[in-house]
């Protein structure tokens, strides 16, 4: 008899780490092939993150660096270098749907990462329609949209955005560094803050963060936070507590 469409889980042991040359990590990773907010609320709550049907959550034996976080969306307030940020892109337009894939997206992707390795040595290789609807467009669940964000017709930034009503997850953000000038990385979070402040949403959660890590610095611009002090599993209760500088 063949089973169709049945969740998988995997556990992978002494993977290169991302953020640490020196280091291995443990992976734990859920395949679902239809994911519920009802199921995908307590996973956001337990520091699982999302790319597709892919979910994961670090369980690194050697190491506790990398740590869950979320904004404090009911207690934040605009810093007026942010509200200067809000103000230059008020000319930049918004769009809300769900997740797609087109040539635009594919060479703003390629550009991107192709400025990350220069700048920061991030590995790159092209990306193929496949690998990007895997990873972006696949298990579009209602919850799941794509920010565009457009000057002059053309397309200049994409957020992957998650919005559930307890929670919006932040999973990938990919943008146009010739128009800088606009920090739309940046914009990208705020307007996130701002749509979450009108649905009364209380957290967006950013994935993880480690502090004093050269590639995770901006999330700490994004004050106040929380961070998962456990690594509980599905079953026990996450403790989180204001992150404290």
């Amino acid at each position: 008899m063949q089973i169709l469409n049945q969740d998988i889980e995997l556990f992978e042991e002494n993977r290169e780490c991302s953020y640490f040359d020196e280091k291995l990590s443990d992976i734990r990773y859920k395949y679902i092939y239809s994911c519920t907010i009802d199921k995908y609320q307590p996973m956001l709550e337990r520091g699982w993150r999302r790319f597709g049907r892919m979910h994961f959550v670090p369980e690194c034996r050697s190491c506790t660096k990398c740590v869950s976080m979320r904004i404090d969306v009911n207690n934040y307030k605009f810093s007026k270098s942010e509200k200067r940020v809000i103000s230059k892109n008020q000319d930049t337009k918004l769009y809300i749907r769900p997740p797609s894939v087109t040539m635009e997206h594919l060479s703003l992707y390629d550009k991107y990462h192709k400025f990350m390795n220069n700048k920061k040595d991030w590995p790159y290789s092209p990306i193929d329609v496949d690998d990007y609807v895997r990873s972006y467009v696949e298990s579009s669940e209602n919850f799941a949209k794509e920010f565009l964000y457009m000057r002059d017709d053309k397309l200049i930034g994409v957020a992957l955005v998650d919005i559930l009503p307890e929670a919006i997850s932040a999973i990938y953000c990919y943008y146009d560094h010739d128009y800088s000038e606009f920090s739309i990385g940046k914009f990208s979070i705020l307007a996130q803050i701002k749509i979450a402040k009108e649905l009364n949403i209380p957290y967006i959660y950013l994935g993880y963060w480690i502090k004093d890590h050269f590639s995770m610095g901006y999330k700490e611009k994004y004050s106040p936070f929380e961070i998962l002090k456990n690594r509980p599993s599905l079953e026990e209760i996450p403790i989180w507590e204001k992150a404290e500088f």
